[in-house]
């Protein structure tokens, strides 16, 4: 009698999911070596920058807290811009949080490792796969940790090593690493309208505002957008999106 295969094929799903959670990881961690340049650029040494990624461990709200700091913003604008970008993670966690199920200080844990990845790749998998998901969910999380502070740790010292990362072009790398993660998200025409409105806002508001402040008013957009008259009537978008 030959066995049942379920067994194997849920070792495939979680084995798959595996796979995905280290290639994002690296993929990922490779920005770090851009916030430890610009860290180190805008005047934290090698301590407080690794502190920093280990702790905050959310790309987005390190690159802006970095940025911030770097163009003499003000610290306060500098830590709301950051809590401004993370708390997309909230939202994360609402729907990782009846999938994984978890108690005690995994909770904690897990709260710290919910970013971007680790919720793309769980939320990828079979959801006959309550198994895969939480394979992917934690060697995501646990890969783009180990991985952004590694390569951090590379760019801080890089960063300490080359002089001014301006004379390298480094100063532009938090927008452009901005722009490469948020490229992929402007499917949707209610995406494309938000990010316009905000980038329309910064470039009218960045000459007059301190640094960090621009970014604060550009998320106004979003407000605006999803109070534009209409739209409940409008039905779906062309993607088919709610």
């Amino acid at each position: 009698m030959i066995p049942s295969p379920a067994p194997t094929g849920q070792s495939a799903a979680v084995r798959a999911a595996r796979r995905q959670a280290v290639s994002v990881a690296v993929a990922t961690g490779l920005y770090g070596i851009s916030v430890g340049a610009l860290a180190v650029a805008a005047g934290l040494n090698i301590w407080q920058t690794q502190l920093l990624s280990m702790v905050m461990f959310t790309g987005g709200s390190q690159f802006a807290l970095v940025g911030v700091i770097g163009a003499g913003g003000l610290g306060g604008a500098a830590v709301a811009s950051a809590a401004l970008l993370g708390g997309r993670n909230l939202l994360y966690a609402v729907q990782l949080g009846p999938l994984l199920g978890l108690r005690g200080w995994r909770r904690l844990l897990g709260a710290h490792l919910t970013i971007d990845e680790s919720t793309a790749v769980a939320l990828a998998q079979p959801t006959a796969r309550p198994d895969a998901r939480r394979a992917g969910f934690w060697w995501a999380g646990a890969g783009v940790w180990v991985c952004w502070n590694a390569l951090t740790l590379m760019g801080t010292l890089a960063g300490d090593a080359m002089g001014d990362p301006k004379a390298w072009g480094l100063d532009a790398a938090a927008a452009a690493a901005f722009l490469g993660l948020l490229w992929p998200r402007l499917a949707a025409r209610r995406a494309q309208a938000t990010a316009a409105l905000a980038v329309g806002i910064a470039l009218v508001t960045s000459p007059w505002l301190t640094p960090g402040l621009p970014v604060l008013a550009s998320a106004l957009a979003a407000l605006a957008v999803g109070l534009w008259p209409g739209r409940a009537h409008s039905g779906a978008d062309q993607e088919g999106s709610p």
